[in-house]
């Protein structure tokens, strides 16, 4: 089945191109000129990836992806930001809001593509470990807050904030640049925690921080 995208983008020019590469490549595209109608669209539709303007009369991109990712529904699914921006404060912000990954304009074909089909991949992943840890029972874990992995597993709070992003499928660059450390820190933080949970690999240290977030009592932090 073809992995459906939707693209926000109010400028025609760049919608049509956007939508057209993704075309090519064998995707299924529904598009949005404005942020409001993204938002109706998205849920409409159910894309597998949604990729929006930042820079938009009336909803913007930051609040479009704020409304997505305050449906359950859209928790997993992958946000790329477009912008004419460059400035890594807006990068920050903007996946503080909940986007995954974020693209300059004018977008280059392959850096497009290669940034769709790895956030499909990725997402793909996550799924599949709540999919095998769910068992088809009641699985909805809440990223809302690290406070339930500081309380579970003995880490710092520094050290939650990193592994609850990368619980939802971050690298160690995009978590570097969410909260403002270099990726060199990311690492050594990863580090602590597999020591400290006895783990060996981030899948399994992600599958954990998961099976947390899951439990009844991170509902109650």
């Amino acid at each position: 089945m073809k992995k459906k995208i939707l693209v926000v983008e109010d400028q025609a020019p760049m919608r049509r191109n956007i939508a057209l590469m993704l075309e090519m490549e064998g995707f299924e595209v529904e598009t949005a000129d404005n942020g409001l109608s993204g938002i109706e669209i998205a849920q409409r539709v159910m894309p597998d990836l949604v990729i929006c303007d930042v820079m938009m009369p009336g909803v913007d991109g930051y609040g479009v992806v704020q409304a997505l990712r305050g449906d359950d529904k859209f928790t997993n699914i992958p946000f790329i930001f477009l912008t004419a921006k460059s400035d890594r404060a807006d990068v920050r912000i903007g996946m503080n809001f909940g986007a995954d990954d974020y693209l300059t304009k004018p977008v280059v074909r392959d850096d497009l593509l290669a940034a769709v089909t790895a956030r499909l991949a990725r997402a793909e992943s996550v799924q599949g470990r709540i999919d095998e840890a769910s068992t088809g029972v009641g699985f909805n874990p809440d990223f809302s807050s690290h406070e339930p992995l500081i309380h579970a597993l003995g880490v710092t709070p520094r050290e939650a904030e990193v592994l609850l992003w990368v619980a939802q499928g971050k690298s160690n660059g995009d978590v570097a640049l969410i909260l403002g450390m270099s990726e060199k820190t990311v690492k050594q933080h990863m580090s602590n925690i597999f020591t400290k949970l006895g783990l060996e690999n981030r899948n399994a240290a992600a599958m954990r921080a998961v099976e947390v977030l899951n439990g009844p009592d991170c509902r109650r932090h």
